[in-house]
């Protein structure tokens, strides 16, 4: 069998392996401003998110999600990629827990909304796509949760949550405004048109 009969090959070619691992460092740098902590809630306010409604925007279902699992594998095996350098197994069992886990869906999610737009998702499109992965979904993960770990009831815990959505939706606003720029000066970064050369064996 030849490369490019290759089905392995036609799943994992060099340059999804180079966008997952940017978007995966992109995730970990968005940490580095740091996080806080508001109105006494466990769970800090961090850019990461943003990080990951863009990996959902710009990468489409599948290679968001393994950029979302190669940055969690990173920070179970120790290193300090999340806000405040945070990493290790115990970030795992603490009450963000359930958001980074999170992730993972959210991201795909955004992804799976974005194909569903074709060769030209509207921005509008983009944010109902961010919100519904990045907010909403992150949220149902996370909420439970941190609940569970904190001993807090579900709708305290909800209501400390609700801090987060200003923020939340300013950056949803702001990863849309930036994955459909990125898509009009590069078609080929738009999920759909991927997917459709990916299932033609193209790269």
């Amino acid at each position: 069998m030849t490369d490019e009969q290759s089905p392995h090959r036609r799943r994992f070619p060099a340059a999804d392996i180079a966008r997952v691992s940017v978007f995966a460092a992109l995730i970990a740098v968005l940490g580095m401003p740091g996080a806080l902590n508001i109105f006494g809630d466990a769970v800090p306010i961090t850019l990461q998110t943003l990080g990951v409604m863009l990996a959902g925007a710009i990468l489409g279902t599948w290679r968001s999600a393994l950029a979302v699992v190669v940055l969690l594998v990173l920070v179970a095996a120790g290193l300090p990629l999340l806000a405040g350098g945070r990493g290790g197994l115990g970030v795992f069992t603490g009450p963000s827990a359930g958001f980074l886990i999170g992730w993972l869906p959210g991201a795909a999610v955004t992804g799976w909304i974005v194909e569903r737009g074709g060769r030209t998702p509207s921005t509008v499109r983009l944010v109902i796509a961010c919100l519904t992965g990045g907010v909403g979904v992150v949220y149902l993960c996370g909420i439970p949760v941190q609940a569970l770990v904190t001993g807090l009831s579900l709708g305290k815990t909800a209501l400390l949550s609700a801090a987060f959505l200003p923020g939340d939706l300013a950056k949803a606003v702001l990863a849309s405004i930036v994955a459909r720029g990125t898509q009009r000066a590069y078609p080929d970064a738009v999920p759909a048109v991927h997917s459709e050369r990916l299932r033609a064996g193209g790269r």
